[in-house]
């Protein structure tokens, strides 16, 4: 179908407002640029408790943000964010977000601020994410009240992340992950797939700005093909956590997407996929336009299928 007229739309008050195209920026503007959008999201629903918290990582700390939208919980959601492993340096900058998929899903969300490319360059990033995760499964009793299922999800460079975890607790023996919700990953580093070249998916995100978050990121590119920077490039996709993978229509990367959960399917892993007609990448989190609302409910309806009902209160 056609790209949405809201999403046309917002792509045309960009241009009015002369936003240049990220390969064309330096960090610092395009992280600008995203925290500006982000002052536009307004407040998210009010949380039972928000803590914000500080995780030892190998050469320092990062932030994290948990959010708690009831006393039980029924999981821990480990949220890796997007942005090209280069921007998000602001955990606000994903708050709202964070609120809206805790208050859907009744899990704790947990916002992991990893570092950034190309201030730290990979594995910075994955080192950083699992060092998180593991904290995480350290402190389910804190977060929670009780041990629940963890669920790791992320979208484009965070759905990245959130499948390299999947894929490193499979091969380290833990933490455990009861799923994995991949909206639109990055999953490989080949530039010439028919989604990366196709005219009417140079959008918001094109061919040429991937490969400005690429060369930010791991400018080597002999290393790209490493399932922890690529992991569709993973010889063995079985014994991996059931997943939600959400694609969309018009982005760069859904071809790779689609076929990192063709890959897994094949694989044995139960795998439901969802192409978002008449979207474009960053739908999910561009809380200005439509789409973020009906992908957190098809979130919400997988975790249903897979965690325990959320915990009712006797006599409410």
């Amino acid at each position: 179908m056609p790209l949405l007229d809201a999403v046309s739309a917002f792509l045309g008050q960009m241009a009015e407002q002369g936003v240049k195209p990220i390969h064309e920026s330096t960090p610092e503007e395009v992280r600008a640029l995203t925290a500006g959008l982000a002052e536009l999201y307004g407040e998210g629903p009010a949380m039972e408790r928000v803590d914000d918290v500080t995780i030892p990582v190998d050469g320092g700390e990062i932030a994290a943000r948990i959010l708690v939208p009831v006393a039980a919980p029924r999981g821990v959601f480990v949220y890796y964010h997007g942005g090209g492993w280069v921007i998000g340096g602001n955990i606000d900058e994903f708050d709202t977000l964070g609120r809206k998929l805790a208050a859907s899903t009744g899990c704790a969300v947990v916002l992991v601020d990893y570092r950034l490319a190309p201030e730290h360059r990979y594995p910075v990033a994955v080192d950083d994410c699992f060092a998180a995760l593991q904290w995480v499964h350290q402190h389910l009793g804190d977060i929670a009240g009780r041990e629940v299922p963890i669920v790791v999800g992320g979208d484009s460079a965070g759905g990245n992340l959130a499948a390299v975890m999947a894929q490193r607790s499979r091969d380290r023996g833990g933490p455990p992950i009861a799923f994995q919700v991949l909206v639109y990953p990055v999953t490989d580093a080949d530039f010439d797939r028919p989604s990366y070249t196709a005219e009417e998916n140079q959008l918001m995100l094109t061919r040429d700005s991937m490969i400005w978050f690429w060369d930010h990121y791991l400018p080597d590119a002999s290393r790209r093909s490493e399932p922890d920077a690529s992991p569709l490039r993973a010889n063995d996709l079985s014994g991996l956590p059931p997943a939600l993978v959400i694609t969309a229509e018009y982005d760069v990367l859904r071809d790779e997407g689609e076929e990192y959960a063709e890959r897994m399917k094949q694989a044995g892993v139960p795998v439901e996929l969802i192409r978002t007609p008449g979207q474009m990448h960053g739908f999910f989190t561009l809380l200005v336009v439509p789409g973020h609302e009906e992908a957190i409910a098809r979130i919400t309806a997988a975790l249903d299928a897979h965690l325990p009902a959320p915990a009712t209160t006797e006599g409410a």
